[in-house]
């Protein structure tokens, strides 16, 4: 996969750590990349999957690390989440770097480079994180470039030690986001300052020769808007460039295919998309499949294809609870079709396959056991291979109506979806109701008619035999029961 990564990825988030210590109990020997066997790299690549992001490599802070283990709050999520939890298994925040340099511990940059060329042999590329906000206290960068940093004067250090830090004799600000308090174990980058976005774009160049893309996290605070509203006069004037474009154009001279992703909220994903960015989260979807009414969620999908192809779908990750806790089994598989039949990049979490419910810090090495649900491993496995074996999300996308009766307003529960492309055309139709539902799915094909279709489930494989006449004048009748899904290809012929 090192000539980058397909137009909308399928990618799979591995808590490298977690991970590995797990391997670790399994195989009886200590694990790092190079010593992980074949079978292990097997499960976390199911057919379908593009790329795995290995979550957590980089060197994390032993100062960061100190400072969460004084935390009492953090201390306290830490132990809800692995109740008999010990010290050493603390390891500190993946997002708290001390330096962009594979943990010893993982086995290095040798180790790495296993990983990369054992996903390689599967045809699977590599995600690595950037952090681009923030750095730990004791990253070379505070004595060595303190012009990378919002600075402060030692006024604030003693008025707001909360928010200031000195170190090497320069006064400079704890990382945080406009929203909240000050991040304790973390160091502000200062976005305006050029030599920041020079060896930024270093830093990521460096990274490009280890794998084929990057998730950068929290990528909206870098943006020029957002950077100044929340420093104001601390940061120096505004440049007349935005962060990204001039970091990511800088990175691509050398890596032309590099994919960056953004972890974006606030609705800027359009912004990031025009700045650089090949995907941005889509957590404005996620929000509305888990609490919101399905005319919401279709209202969302209303947006412009080119855009949607540009936005990472996700029921979770490791900053969201885990979907088996927040949705009831019928919900999740329901919602788990949507996003792997929807246009542009879908994340999909390790552990989520099997069902976990303990959402855990990313700070541990360890998670506590959890039964694992093979018949949910089965069905995802069965999406992710069916819809990649289809070829249908190579065709055009779009969002398909449904209409119904006066006497039954069921059919707006149903979400309906089509392509159309080299592979031939295909309907999605999820229930996203407790209740059942049916209606009349608009196909918008008129090519179909005068002739009989065979309508094949890519998961279940039941075949309908339809006329074409009917499916042009009426469309597709569909009764699906609660959380009930249609993933059909239309072929020619009839029983």
């Amino acid at each position: 996969m090192t000539g980058g990564l397909p137009a909308q990825p399928v990618v799979h988030e591995v808590n490298t750590r977690v991970w590995l210590r797990e391997i670790a109990a399994r195989t009886g020997r200590i694990a790092g990349l190079r010593d992980v066997p074949k079978d292990a790299w097997d499960e976390i690549t199911p057919h379908g999957i593009d790329a795995v992001w290995l979550m957590g490599v980089w060197e994390r802070s032993p100062e960061g690390r100190a400072i969460a283990l004084r935390d009492r709050v953090l201390r306290g999520a830490f132990t809800r989440a692995v109740p008999d939890l010990h010290d050493e298994e603390i390891a500190g925040s993946p997002y708290c770097v001390r330096r962009y340099e594979v943990d010893a511990s993982l086995g290095g940059a040798a180790g790495l480079a296993g990983a990369r060329a054992e996903l390689d042999r599967r045809g699977v590329g590599l995600l690595l994180d950037y952090v681009p906000n923030h750095v730990a206290p004791d990253n070379p960068w505070t004595w060595e470039h303190p012009e990378y940093f919002v600075r402060g004067t030692d006024d604030d250090a003693r008025r707001d030690p909360a928010a200031y830090l000195t170190v090497a004799g320069n006064v400079l600000a704890r990382g945080r986001d406009p929203f909240f308090p000050p991040w304790p174990d973390v160091v502000q980058l200062n976005a305006f300052a050029p030599e920041l976005r020079t060896a930024t774009a270093d830093v990521l160049r460096r990274i490009g020769d280890m794998c084929d893309g990057v998730r950068c996290d929290m990528a909206m605070l870098l943006t020029n808007d957002v950077f100044e509203r929340t420093w104001a006069d601390h940061a120096g004037p505004r440049p007349q460039e935005e962060f990204w474009p001039e970091v990511v154009s800088g990175v691509r001279r050398r890596h032309p295919r590099m994919t960056f992703v953004a972890e974006a909220y606030w609705d800027l994903e359009w912004v990031l998309q025009q700045q650089g960015f090949d995907f941005c989260y889509d957590k404005r979807l996620y929000d509305r499949v888990l609490t919101e009414s399905p005319e919401s969620v279709r209202q969302h999908l209303l947006a412009a294809e080119d855009y949607q192809r540009r936005l990472v779908r996700f029921l979770e990750n490791h900053d969201e609870p885990r979907a088996a806790h927040t949705m009831a089994p019928a919900k999740e598989r329901a919602a788990a079709v949507l996003i792997a039949t929807l246009p542009g990049a879908t994340l999909w979490h390790e552990g989520q396959f099997t069902g976990r419910r303990t959402r855990l810090p990313v700070f541990l090495d360890r998670r506590p056991d959890e039964p694992a649900d093979g018949e949910l491993r089965a069905f995802h496995e069965r999406l992710l291979a069916a819809v990649h074996r289809s070829g249908m999300r190579g065709g055009r996308w779009q969002l398909l109506d449904c209409d119904g009766w006066p006497d039954n307003a069921s059919h707006r529960n149903l979400v309906a979806s089509g392509w159309a492309g080299p592979a031939g055309r295909f309907v999605t139709v999820v229930n996203l109701s407790g209740a059942p539902a049916q209606g009349w799915v608009r196909l918008p094909w008129p090519e179909l008619g005068a002739t009989t279709w065979t309508l094949t489930g890519l998961l279940d494989g039941i075949r309908y035999t339809r006329d074409g006449d009917e499916l042009t004048r009426h469309g597709l009748f569909v009764d699906l029961a609660p959380w009930g899904t249609h993933v059909l290809a239309i072929g020619p012929g009839g029983n």
